[in-house]
């Protein structure tokens, strides 16, 4: 059972993976421009809808840092509620899905305003 599990989940982890090493390449291209050595803890911003699973995106960066600045770092991950956007009422709202309706009005669908992005918020070097 966990052979199954793990097979099934591998396609979500090689496209954290991939995430992380696009986040290891740009820490790598500041640390040359910023003239520091090395990154001690990554905070990182994500939205609900950023299609980001949490537990395999700390797994891939365990990975994906070898070797590099950030070898060792701390990852830590700030997660943002999605806020959707009425248009007919004038309404922000907390969203669960990306579809969701207005809670007040129902109107059809939300504009998504903010819990999509995934984003280095800041960096802890020296």
């Amino acid at each position: 059972m966990r052979q199954i599990l793990f097979y099934m989940s591998s396609l979500q982890l090689m496209h954290e993976l991939s995430l992380c090493q696009n986040i290891v390449e740009l820490m790598e291209i500041e640390a040359k421009r910023q003239n520091f050595l090395s990154v001690k803890e990554v905070y990182l911003e994500i939205g609900s809808l950023a299609c980001v699973e949490i537990e395999a995106m700390r797994f891939a960066f365990d990975a994906a840092v070898k070797g590099s600045v950030a070898e060792g770092a701390m990852l830590k991950m700030i997660e943002v509620e999605a806020m959707g956007y009425c248009r007919g009422c004038n309404l922000r709202q907390k969203i669960v899905f990306r579809y969701d309706s207005c809670s007040v009005c129902a109107n059809y669908p939300l504009e998504i305003v903010e819990g999509e992005q995934m984003k280095i918020r800041h960096l802890e070097v020296c």
